[in-house]
């Protein structure tokens, strides 16, 4: 039984720990193919199909696009977080990076601050230099592991700032938190670099995808991106401290009126990637951003739909993961606009930037 550091979370079971290993995009820094794959993934750029979008745009000339970012990364936050899943966020934090901007744009967004408001974002712009320093930053202060939030967009710039931190002495494994819209030939990119994959299934239906966070085509692409993370790195694997060392951990928010699909998006995890899949029951859904407006969206989960999903996973077999509490709807709320730290529950001490 795995100790849990917040009340958000209960742990319904866990896979068996291993030892750490160094992170493999170390190697790959070594033998040059690191290089090689920033260069790749950078001529892209210059007619975007870094995410499913594919707009086509020129990055390297303009911010445009869906997601209005340029060839600069965008860093809105970075911070010892804890209020990841336990095996994430450990005793120590997660070292958490914020990216700008998004390829989704959820009504409900709990990061519309950030996700949404592009054009007071893109004046924060940063480069790869700088989010290599960042990451080595958190490093210094202890953190499990670097986390990049929403880096659909931004994994060119990603690899291209490890680069630089790798010479530099980062060794902390990489976490890719991501909506799961995400281009399998980019991820394919990041084989070797991504030890963990922090995976949303949001939709079972591209019918709420399209109304709700316009894009019509989210099942495909996430269920096919989903598949490409675990061929990667596997189930998910833990140190002897129960800290997440490699693979993949599926989060799966609750909305209400089931129209996040939940029986159908579980069934499919249990089925292809198989029971044994953690995964991370999410209650946390509170009517954020546009979404008090919308009726389907604009009260908090009940009791009874919570359970239900639960009841689903049980019977599935898939026991592996977290489960949050469903008093947790007001836990861990972000503030983009606080001075020093999004997360008021942070001590100073762990403040980043």
């Amino acid at each position: 039984m795995i100790a849990v550091p917040s009340s958000i979370y209960r742990i319904m079971f866990f896979v068996s720990t291993r030892k750490s290993d160094q992170p493999r995009y170390i190697e790959l820094s070594q033998s040059g193919e690191l290089e090689t794959r920033a260069r790749l993934l950078e001529a892209r750029l210059h007619s975007c199909d870094i995410c499913p979008r594919a707009c086509g745009v020129d990055r390297t000339q303009e911010a445009g696009g869906f997601c209005h970012s340029g060839h600069l990364p965008v860093v809105s936050s970075f911070c010892t977080h804890h209020g990841e899943e336990p095996v994430i966020s450990g005793s120590r934090g997660s070292g958490t990076v914020f990216f700008a901007n998004c390829n989704l744009r959820c009504v409900y967004c709990q990061n519309h601050q950030i996700s949404q408001n592009w054009t007071v974002q893109n004046r924060a712009l940063s480069d790869c230099r700088s989010l290599a320093l960042k990451m080595l930053h958190l490093q210094e202060l202890g953190c499990h592991n670097i986390n990049f939030v929403s880096p659909s967009h931004f994994v060119p710039q990603i690899v291209r700032a490890l680069v630089e931190a790798v010479p530099m002495g980062l060794r902390l494994p990489l976490v890719y938190n991501t909506n799961s819209y995400d281009s399998p030939v980019t991820l394919r990119h990041l084989d070797g670099i991504i030890d963990i994959y922090l995976a949303d299934i949001r939709y079972a239906s591209d019918r709420w995808a399209k109304k709700f966070s316009q894009v019509s085509d989210y099942v495909p692409y996430c269920r096919a991106a989903i598949k490409e993370m675990y061929r990667q790195v596997g189930h998910l694997a833990l140190d002897g401290d129960e800290i997440a060392v490699r693979g993949l951990l599926v989060r799966h928010l609750i909305l209400p009126n089931a129209l996040a699909g939940s029986e159908q998006s579980l069934q499919w995890l249990a089925r292809v990637i198989g029971p044994e899949t953690a995964i991370s029951i999410m209650a946390q859904y509170s009517p954020q951003h546009r979404a008090g407006s919308v009726p389907l969206l604009s009260r908090t989960i009940s009791a009874a739909e919570y359970n239900e999903v639960l009841e689903l996973a049980s019977a599935l077999g898939m026991e592996n993961g977290f489960i949050q509490d469903l008093d947790s709807v007001t836990e861990y709320l972000p503030d983009f606009d606080r001075e020093g730290h999004p997360f008021v529950s942070t001590p100073d001490s762990e403040k980043a930037g």
